[in-house]
């Protein structure tokens, strides 16, 4: 596949998410999906692992929308930069909900085979989201840090 292919095939699975279309997404991940995430202990190894994971987000934040703001791609792989948004609705790594908007950011990775994506690399900015959700203290604001 050429690398504009592959770009839309990064593209769609992003789509699908906004969409909550776990049909669509599992159209192109393959089954043995790997994911290299900055918040996971280890690799997330397969379709299941990582609709566990990134439904987390999606109960936490229902309305969190991706955004790409830069895509590039060369050979198999597909490099994204991507902003995240939405409404802290549901608990979150132990904090309840706040009903603040958030906005954080991604750095991805995407190795893309036969039009599946078969390895996912990414770092997210959690220590801005934690920051937004009252959990680590803004610099100059102590006194501020509080999960609830």
């Amino acid at each position: 596949m050429s690398a504009e292919e592959n770009k839309a095939v990064v593209r769609r699975w992003i789509e699908a998410y906004n969409e909550r279309d776990l049909e669509a997404e599992a159209d192109v991940l393959a089954p043995g999906l790997v994911v290299h995430v900055s918040a996971a202990p280890g690799p997330l190894e397969g379709l299941e692992a990582w609709r566990q994971f990134s439904g987390s987000f999606a109960e936490a934040f229902p309305d969190l929308r991706l955004t790409v703001q830069d895509i590039a791609a060369e050979g198999d792989t597909v490099a994204a930069r991507v902003d995240f948004h939405g409404t802290h609705r549901g608990e979150f790594q132990g904090i309840p909900p706040t009903g603040k908007q958030v906005a954080f950011s991604s750095m991805e990775f995407n190795r893309v085979i036969d039009g599946k994506v078969e390895e996912h690399w990414v770092e997210l900015d959690l220590f801005g989201l934690m920051q937004q959700l009252g959990a680590i203290p803004e610099p100059g604001h102590p006194e501020e840090a509080s999960p609830t």
